[in-house]
């Protein structure tokens, strides 16, 4: 796990966000246990209480749950409502960004439809998101949707 930390965003909220990381790569299952507050703290080295407290925001958000005496564990459903606030914030948030910065290049959207194709090429899953690309890139003739922004769960905080 990556030591270091961004000053200009408390720990606490820093850890949380690489908590959520790990249950959507999937290294957190649902069900399965948090490494304990006293494992993090010295890990990170970092004050307990700041593990504690990013660790409480993840029970107020129910995504992990306290079990007395055992710790804290992931709550099942809980990588797929990330999922979906994630894709959200993306669409909602991330994406007109791009799209304006893609448009501001003046980088063709034809050329963007190609390294979608060839990334689908070398990543199978994707071959699904290239060919939703196809709808949702605007500016396409076949284009049937305006892309919408995602969000974040920490940005819904802010």
């Amino acid at each position: 796990m990556n030591h270091s930390w961004d000053d200009s965003q408390p720990i606490y909220q820093q850890l949380r966000e690489r908590t959520i990381a790990r249950i959507l790569a999937g290294e957190l299952g649902e069900g399965e246990p948090l490494p304990s507050v006293r494992q993090i703290a010295i890990e990170m080295q970092i004050n307990p209480i700041t593990v504690s407290k990013a660790y409480q925001m993840l029970v107020d958000e129910q995504l992990v749950e306290k079990r007395r005496g055992l710790g804290m564990f992931v709550i099942e459903g809980a990588r797929k409502r990330l999922l979906a606030s994630e894709r959200e914030h993306f669409l909602q948030h991330e994406w007109p960004q791009l799209l304006l910065r893609i448009q501001n290049l003046g980088i063709d959207l034809k050329q963007i439809q190609q390294l979608l194709g060839q990334a689908a090429e070398h990543k199978p899953g994707l071959s699904a998101a290239h060919s939703a690309s196809q709808s949702a890139v605007p500016g396409n003739d076949t284009a049937t949707a305006e892309p919408t922004s995602s969000t974040h769960a920490d940005q819904e905080r802010s």
